[in-house]
Formats: structure tokens, sequence, C-alpha cells
């Protein structure tokens, strides 16, 4: 391990899972189905038929950052990704800053995925009443995100056997209705209400469908892609944690690219663009009606694909900002109760319950507001994940500053790389904030202190991280002791492995 544990709380259990299972545990935390069923409207009333296209530009982006997260992880195997690497990048203050958005992603999204699973899973009975009966639905998202936090205590392992048989799920179920979608688009066997279109390898141009559109529909992508770092937070539980974490993250956005891609073919070819744009606001809800014109009476297949798909994410949420919570604290950067390893599961457990705790009271607070508010919430994570994405790209190339001209490699892949992949998400970034100043670009469709609720949840998080670590800084400062450096040379050129080493730094 590159940080410091202590003898009372103990270690995270070593060589839990392996390449496949950390792989299956990306690719869940990204909630495919949900993810796609959530964007594809909005992508395609912003781009037309070009949205397969955008979703190949949104994907740039997600590889250069996932290089970076391999790179530093080879010289920090630390579960604490973000904050560990930035902090001996950039230094204990920003480092911070990137832990603390990593872990509120985590407490902004869990609820909505279980409200979106457990709803889609009555939608997969038949029960849309319950379904859209707020008093069933919740209660049923809340039993869920304790049932799923208590299987994360249980062990990595127990968590990765069950990612392993929802991901299979999800997986068919998408190519199944891409498949039926496409061949019925072909075939001219559509319903009267839709208008299909002949694939075209033209699609695949992200420029098609103008400046403008593409910048949302990029925005929208980014989202989608979110969640593939999960793997590298089980580093310390993976085996060969150097380098399989990384390796996993890396091919995840690979097969994300894919899927992604595939289906917003079948869902282009076969809805047309006018009925994607007409229905672009029912979000998820666009799976629904078309796996019913698609399939008929095995639509069902289709909305257990999306529960699924919400389900896992919600479990693989939990780990990120349960791990970053752990690192964290066992450096003193949060108090350090929330250090403490499950003492026989070896994981940790009071970081996991606490993510939990805080998930639930933000879900239930914010569903008071409305429901639009709790999308408006959803909305507001494009901030946190281009801050903390882009901070990793900038941490990849000043971390590794003295051996980037070493190899055109190494300046191509941990120089160059990261940090086109970091200048984009803060062009991202900064056109999220104007966007979000619009109230009428919310949910909600309402002011907030003058601006939209998604920049006024946004900010208010950040704000308050920034409030919290002065704070913290008072009553414990040893983790701001802490010093930026360089990787041991020996690490970064492969001839000995990262650990040990309690600070990380050399030189």
């Amino acid at each position: 391990m590159s940080t410091t544990a202590t003898q009372e709380d103990g270690e995270l259990k070593a060589g839990a899972i392996g390449f496949l299972d950390a792989l299956v545990i990306g690719l869940a935390s990204t909630s495919p189905a949900y993810s796609l069923a959530a964007v594809i409207g909005a992508i395609t009333a912003a781009v037309g038929v070009y949205a397969p296209g955008a979703l190949l530009a949104s994907f740039v982006p997600m590889a250069l950052i996932a290089t970076a997260f391999l790179y530093l992880n080879r010289v920090d195997p630390d579960c604490g990704t973000t904050f560990s690497w930035v902090t001996r990048a950039l230094g204990p203050w920003i480092g911070w800053l990137g832990g603390w958005a990593i872990t509120m992603t985590g407490v902004l999204v869990i609820g909505s995925l279980a409200d979106v699973g457990a709803g889609f899973g009555l939608r997969t009975f038949g029960a849309d009443a319950a379904a859209d009966n707020a008093w069933i639905r919740m209660p049923l998202a809340i039993g869920l995100i304790l049932l799923l936090t208590w299987v994360c205590v249980l062990g990595t392992d127990v968590s990765a056997r069950l990612q392993n048989i929802m991901i299979i799920a999800q997986v068919v179920s998408l190519l199944v209705f891409a498949a039926v979608a496409i061949g019925r688009a072909v075939t001219d066997n559509a319903p009267a209400d839709l208008s299909p279109i002949d694939p075209s390898l033209t699609w695949l141009n992200p420029f098609g469908g103008g400046g403008a559109g593409l910048t949302t529909a990029l925005l929208l992508g980014v989202f989608a892609y979110w969640g593939w770092e999960s793997a590298v937070n089980l580093s310390e539980e993976t085996t060969d944690g150097n380098s399989t974490p990384g390796r996993a993250a890396l091919w995840s956005t690979l097969v994300l690219l894919v899927t992604y891609v595939s289906v917003a073919y079948a869902v282009v070819s076969f809805a047309g663009t006018q009925w994607l744009s007409d229905n672009a606001g029912e979000e998820e809800f666009i799976f629904s009606a078309l796996a019913e014109h698609a399939m008929g009476g095995w639509d069902w297949v289709v909305l257990a694909s999306v529960s699924t798909s919400a389900i896992a994410s919600t479990q693989t949420t939990i780990i990120p900002a349960s791990r970053t919570g752990l690192s964290m604290a066992r450096r003193h950067a949060l108090p350090h109760r929330l250090a403490h390893i499950h003492p026989h599961h070896r994981t940790p457990d009071v970081s996991t319950w606490t993510v939990a705790a805080i998930a639930i009271a933000w879900y239930v607070a914010i569903y008071q507001i409305s429901e639009n508010a709790l999308f408006d919430s959803l909305t507001a994570l494009a901030l946190l994940i281009a801050f903390y994405y882009a901070l990793t790209g900038i941490a990849c190339a000043v971390y590794h500053r003295k051996h980037l001209m070493e190899s055109a490699k190494n300046l191509i892949l941990i120089g160059i790389g990261p940090l086109v992949g970091a200048a984009l998400l803060i062009w991202l970034l900064v056109l999220s904030v104007r966007d979000m100043s619009d109230p009428a670009n919310s949910y909600s469709g309402v002011s907030w202190l003058g601006v939209g609720p998604p920049l006024v949840i946004g900010v208010g998080i950040f704000l308050v991280g920034v409030v919290f670590m002065f704070v913290w800084r008072v009553v414990d400062g040893r983790f701001w002791q802490e010093r930026a450096g360089l990787p041991d040379p020996d690490v970064v050129h492969g001839l000995k492995a990262a650990a040990g080493d309690p600070d990380g730094l050399e030189g």
C-alpha cells in the first residue's frame, strides 16, 4: 500500500478480485442501460442522426483521462485515486477538494439510481401504478440502498459476483433490443408513429449536427461515460493492484464506446429523429416506449435491463465514495473513524455505511422539494465530474513531469494526452456553468438565487466542502503537512512496484 494504514484499523482484503471482476465493476458503475436511456433522446434532439458520432466524440476525453488513471495507478495504487494523486502532484489543498468531489458525486446519485431501479423493477412486472406512487417507490429505493450497502460491506468479492450476474443481464438485454430494433428498421417493419431510417456510417461524424448541438451532446455524453474509474478505487483489493485496475478502467471505456454507439445506431434507426426529439424530455422512459414498439410483449426485457443497470450502479457507486473516504481518513484529511476496516470482511464498513446514510438523507430531503429537484441534483453531477477528472489529467502530467521527455510514448500518454483531456473537460465545465445559470435549462424550470437549481446545488456542495476543509484543517492539521513531490523513478520505469512508502514521494 502507498498510504499509511494503522494497525488497529487493519488493511483491505488484497487480491479479492481479478481483472474481469474489476472490468465488470467499472462497466456496471456507468449504468450503461440507464445512462443510454437517460441521454439518447436529448442527444438526438441536439444533433439528430449524428447521436452515435456525439457519443464517439464524448469518448475522447474519457479515454485520455482513463490513460491518466492507468499511469497514476502504477505509481500510486491507492484506493483514494484522484484524492491521493492530486495531493502528491499539486498539494493537500487541491487534493482534498478532489476527494470531496468524488465522495459527493456518490451522495448525489445513489438515491436517484435506486429510485430508477425500484421504479423500473415494478414496471417490469406490470406494476406501473405502484411505480408512479412515491410512497411505494421511495421505501423500496431506500431498502435497496441499505441492502446493497450491506453487500458492499460483506466483501468486494461478494460484490463482484453479484455484478457479474447483473452486467450479463444488462448486456444481453441491450444486444437483444438493438438487434430487434435494427432488424425492424431496415425491413421497414416499424409502427406507424415511428419513422425508421437506414443506418449510415456518416452518423459517426460528430460535427454533422452543428457546433451548438454538439456542445449539448458532449455534456450529456460525458455523464453517460462517467463511473468507469470505480475499478481503480479497488486497486488495493485487486490482484496485481499496480496495473490490473488501470487496465480494467481503460478497457471498460472501450467496451462502453462499442455498446453506446451500437445502441445509439439502433435507437435512431428504429425510431427516427423526430420521434426521439419529441420525446426527449421523457429521459429513461424513452426505452419503455421503444421497447414496447420493438418487442411487443417482450418489452419487459428492456425494462428489466434499465432496472438492473440502475441497481448495479447503485452498488458500484458506493464503492468509489467509500474508498475515497477511507483514503482521506487514514491520512487524517477526514475523521479517523472513517478509516475503520471490518475485522472479518476487511472492507471499509464505517465509511461505506456513512456514505449510504448521507445519500439516503439527501435523496429523501431533495425529493421533498420535488421529483424534478431530484433530477436537477443529477444534472449538478456534471460540474463535480468534470472538476475531478480534469484534476486527474493535470496531476498525471505534473507528477510525471521529469519523465515526459524520456520517450515519445511518455510525452503523449502521460503528458499531452491527459492535459488535452483535462482541457476538454474544463471547457465542458465552463459550458455547464453557462447552461445551468439559465433556470429554463433545469428540470424544475424555476430560479434558485437567480440561476438554475443544478448550478446552486453544484456550487453549494463545492462551497460546503471548502468550509469543511478549513474547519478540519483547524481540528487536525496533520494532512496539510504533506508536500507535493515526485514518484520513485524505479517505479515509473517498471523496475519495481509501488508499495510501502507512506509518503509516496521522492525528491
